[in-house]
């Protein structure tokens, strides 16, 4: 595993940060990338057992960590959770919307309740904890927003009608929530990447197994199409994560940028 960034000392220290989804994959990699740089953490997701896990890993970087588990899809849950970060940090100016479920299959087999669970999960959540932290970033006069989405929010693909349009529709709302804070001192940017090695993309490898496609034809069928010959490692999204947190990126709003 590749160390995070610390070029240039300390680049986002005196901030603070609530990342969801942050117990592995991605998000865990983000809550690592920006402890080295020196960020006070709020760490959500909602496994407790991971959670505890997650922050025992970044006790030794001498910021404050601390955890809440939430379920992303209750906008009750949604309300306790900020609650607690801006109890804990009044200068909460940091927000990663990190968590995301995948669910596919061909449209015509999807059912409302799946659609629904997709949408509430991977938007409403996302929605909400942004209006959370914007009004309370407005205050602040200053906050970024990263919104984690994929390449799936930026093109189509096969079986995967709800899920790319729950990415299609944060990618949208990063660029609208970005116009209307442009003046307020706040950032709202979104990372898009392609398929990056999770336990989400594994998960999707064993359904396929159950489906009778052995896990090396799937892995060399999914490799065949990324024109770099191999999967992306959580790290490297948290890269561009550390860019979007930092000053770095004072002059930037409203992007999708796809790796």
């Amino acid at each position: 595993m590749s160390n995070p960034i610390t070029i240039g000392g300390k680049r986002l220290e005196h901030k603070t940060a609530l990342i969801t989804g942050a117990s592995r994959g991605i998000g865990f990699a983000i809550a690592k990338a920006y402890a080295s740089q020196g960020a006070n953490l709020v760490l959500t997701a909602s496994n407790e057992a991971g959670l505890k896990k997650a922050k025992a890993a970044l006790d030794g970087y001498g910021v404050d960590v601390s955890f809440f588990p939430t379920d992303i899809s209750s906008m009750d849950s949604i309300e306790a959770l900020f609650c607690f970060s801006i109890e804990r940090h009044p200068d909460l100016d940091v927000l990663v919307n990190n968590a995301g479920i995948h669910i596919g299959k061909p449209f015509t087999d999807h059912g409302m309740d799946e659609f629904d669970q997709l949408m509430r999960t991977n938007v409403y959540s996302v929605f909400n904890l942004t209006q959370h932290a914007i009004r309370h970033m407005q205050n602040l006069g200053r906050g970024k927003v990263i919104n984690v989405a994929s390449v799936a929010g930026l093109r189509g693909s096969v079986n995967s009608a709800a899920y790319n349009t729950s990415k299609h529709a944060i990618v949208g709302l990063t660029r609208c929530i970005a116009l209307e804070n442009a003046k307020n001192g706040i950032n709202i940017n979104a990372i898009c990447p392609g398929i990056v090695e999770t336990d989400l993309i594994k998960g999707v490898e064993q359904r396929m197994e159950a489906q009778g496609m052995p896990p090396d034809e799937f892995r060399e069928r999914i490799l065949a199409q990324i024109p770099m010959g191999r999967f992306l490692q959580p790290e490297e999204i948290a890269h561009i994560a550390v860019f979007l947190a930092s000053s770095e990126s004072d002059g930037m709003n409203g992007e999708a940028i796809a790796i």
